[in-house]
């Protein structure tokens, strides 16, 4: 399975950015699903950007044009910009690819994002 490794998190203010980027361990070109979700403590995982295999994109309703997905097959890494943070994004992030539709997905170990007001 692929490993992936997130980095760039960390504390910032209210209506600052942050760039999440996750590495991974061999091609994501071509790679079915590419996506962040973030999970709290006994809250359920929730999407918050994905590029499916049509190249499309689909974010979280929360994330309301704040948010930016991207990847770069050249360094195999899928980056989420985020702006106008609020202090309701605070949570860790996880990245995941999914290379086939009959393999599982593989997940990041999370990275921590707070944010302060």
């Amino acid at each position: 399975q692929v490993q992936l490794v997130e980095s760039g998190g960390g504390l910032v203010q209210a209506g600052g950015s942050l760039r999440l980027s996750c590495a991974a361990s061999e091609s994501i070109s071509s790679a079915v699903v590419l996506g962040w979700s973030r999970q709290r403590p006994g809250e359920q995982r929730e999407l918050v950007a994905r590029i499916n295999s049509d190249d499309s994109i689909n974010y979280g309703d929360f994330v309301k044009g704040r948010f930016t997905i991207s990847r770069d097959n050249a360094k195999n890494t899928i980056y989420l910009q985020m702006d106008n943070l609020r202090p309701e994004d605070s949570n860790v992030y996880y990245c995941t690819v999914r290379q086939k539709w009959h393999i599982p997905g593989s997940w990041g170990q999370g990275i921590r994002v707070t944010v302060s007001s």
